[in-house]
């Protein structure tokens, strides 16, 4: 009787990246910027708990989007762990590509949001001891991946992406601004710290962060504008992300104002008065600069709604940018007593809750509809 031997059929690389491709399809093009979808919903918790007017029942409003927030995070980690598991080629084709990699900020952003919002308003649910412990960890790891994606980002666009002026965007500013986040969450720690040096060191690590964020934004700040005056509208799709502008802005603004709550704690007493001056001194000229963009930046969305913008993932820039301004004005009206700064985080706070609704409804029919996970065209 013939035995008949069948020949194994090789392996390449290109049948591995195939087979590989049909492994958990859904999660092939499910990128970082997704992360952005946790930010919007956890500002909603943080910035409504700090409101200067509280109306029976918010703070249980707020701790439900925490809870959503935390929740979604969870979510993403594991669908984003799984991205790299089976769709390792896609995902370092993300950190070539200099319209995606800069998204990697949104997981430092996530974590911290998250993180923060644990000591807000997460400790009614989980108790402080549970929340210090959740906030101590988000924290670390969004502070390391925040810090990293500020280095190895730009890093990456000066010697592997090709980008030319015209390419321009705000995303650019995503992996920049994570410091200024963490500059601003991290004084939620400070009151569980020891006294003395853990204190000063945490204080005086988040101004850093504060002066690290602020001055890289500051150098790509005239390369977006300067992209907007000379080449004209960004693409419809694009358009909202002008309002990731606001972030650095509102962010800055609550950190210093939440460095200045803390300075006393942490500080002697010469310093920590000088601290809440300059929360002040630089606050309100940066919100009214904030306030600027925003007419800008409003306008801009408003003619590209009238041109049949449509839905993308871009429009949750339209949440966590704003709600750091409100963040940003209730600091202010904390340290001036101005009605006029309580007012305008109440209005800023009514215009984050309808971009919320706006971004997450679509986003919900986007997943149903499989139109959001789908390759892009």
């Amino acid at each position: 009787m013939a035995t008949t031997l069948v020949r194994p059929r090789p392996t390449t690389p290109g049948t591995l990246r195939t087979a590989a491709a049909h492994k958990a399809p859904s999660l092939r093009h499910l990128g970082p910027n997704w992360y952005a979808s946790v930010m919007g919903t956890a500002i909603i918790a943080n910035a409504g708990a700090t409101l200067p007017y509280q109306l029976p029942g918010q703070r249980v409003v707020c701790q439900i989007f925490w809870v959503l927030a935390a929740t979604a995070l969870t979510a993403l980690l594991t669908a984003r762990a799984g991205h790299w598991l089976h769709h390792r080629d896609q995902a370092r084709a993300h950190l070539l590509d200099p319209a995606v990699a800069p998204f990697y900020g949104c997981l430092s952003m996530a974590l911290l949001a998250v993180g923060g919002g644990a000591l807000i308003v997460g400790k009614d649910l989980v108790g402080v001891p549970a929340a210090v412990a959740v906030d101590t960890v988000l924290f670390t790891a969004g502070t390391a991946i925040g810090l990293l994606a500020a280095v190895t980002v730009p890093y990456l666009m000066v010697v592997r992406h090709k980008v030319e002026a015209h390419q321009a965007t705000p995303v650019w500013l995503l992996p920049v601004v994570a410091p200024m986040v963490s500059a601003a969450l991290g004084p939620l720690l400070i009151p569980h710290l020891p006294a003395g040096q853990a204190r000063e060191a945490m204080l005086l690590g988040c101004y850093a962060m504060f002066g690290l964020s602020l001055l890289a934004t500051l150098l790509l700040l005239p390369l977006i504008f300067g992209r907007l005056i000379f080449h004209g509208p960004l693409p419809l799709a694009l358009t909202p992300t002008l309002f990731l502008v606001l972030g650095p802005l509102g962010q800055s603004t609550t950190a210093v104002n939440s460095l200045a709550d803390m300075a006393p704690r942490s500080m002697a007493g010469q310093y920590s008065g000088a601290l809440s001056a300059f929360a002040v001194v630089y606050g309100v000229p940066v919100m009214g600069f904030a306030l600027l963009w925003l007419a800008l930046a409003g306008a801009m969305l408003l003619r590209a709604a009238r041109d049949g913008m449509g839905f993308a993932m871009t429009w949750w820039a339209l949440t966590f940018p704003v709600g750091t301004c409100v963040t940003g004005a209730a600091g202010l009206a904390r340290h001036t007593g101005l009605t006029a700064f309580s007012w305008l985080a109440a209005a800023l706070f009514l215009a984050l809750l309808t971009a919320w609704l706006l971004a997450a409804a679509n986003t919900l029919r986007g997943l149903w509809t499989g139109r959001l996970l789908a390759a892009p065209r």
